[in-house]
């Protein structure tokens, strides 16, 4: 997602938290397409080419700084110290939502951006979508290996189904919230094979 510095000199680090934190909350304050990256570099107190030193464009430094603000939600579970794995799935999703419900409209509009944007679309995926499937992925491996989904469930398409439903409802302007993370745990450890 971001780029080296063609002179090999390091990007301040100082600044590029100052240039997340602007884009984050000019975003949050008055809409994506509403903020520049002059606004940002400008509300960070920064040159616009320091910006420029490490993201290519506005949906980049946005995408960056939202995946960063995902840890202060949900950060990777601790899965050798955990202990019940429906608590732990059903919190885990809650506190996605909770971040989701924050920064909602921020991400559709990275969704839209990929929509136009290949290279964008490529970095939305990897740097974003995929670390938190494979979050998800770990924490029903860790129930399928505690006896609390069954072995004849696959965790990645489960995943990519859990990730699915609360797509579609961000995209669609739904609730995400705790009940519907509890009736997604429902749907998944719930479910048992067919008695043959």
């Amino acid at each position: 997602m971001t780029r080296e510095v063609a002179s090999g000199r390091p990007v301040n680090a100082k600044a590029s938290a100052a240039l997340k934190a602007a884009a984050l909350r000019l975003i949050r304050e008055n809409g994506y397409d509403k903020v520049t990256i002059a606004a940002i570099a400008k509300e960070a107190g920064v040159a616009r080419q320091t910006l420029y030193n490490r993201w290519n464009t506005k949906a980049e430094l946005v995408l960056e700084a939202v995946f960063e603000e995902t840890h202060n939600y949900a950060a990777d579970p601790m899965l050798e110290t955990a202990g019940d794995c429906r608590a732990l799935l059903e919190n885990f999703l809650i506190k996605v939502f909770q971040h989701l419900n924050v920064d909602g409209d921020i991400l559709r509009a990275l969704i839209a951006a990929a929509q136009q944007d290949r290279a964008f679309q490529d970095a939305f995926l990897a740097d974003f979508v995929q670390p938190r499937e494979r979050m998800m992925t770990a924490l029903l491996h860790h129930a399928q290996e505690h006896g609390e989904l069954s072995p004849n469930r696959d965790p990645e398409v489960i995943s990519a189904m859990v990730h699915g439903a609360f797509w579609y409802r961000l995209l669609n302007r739904k609730p995400l919230d705790a009940d519907y993370a509890r009736a997604i745990v429902s749907e998944i450890l719930d479910c048992r094979a067919p008695v043959r």
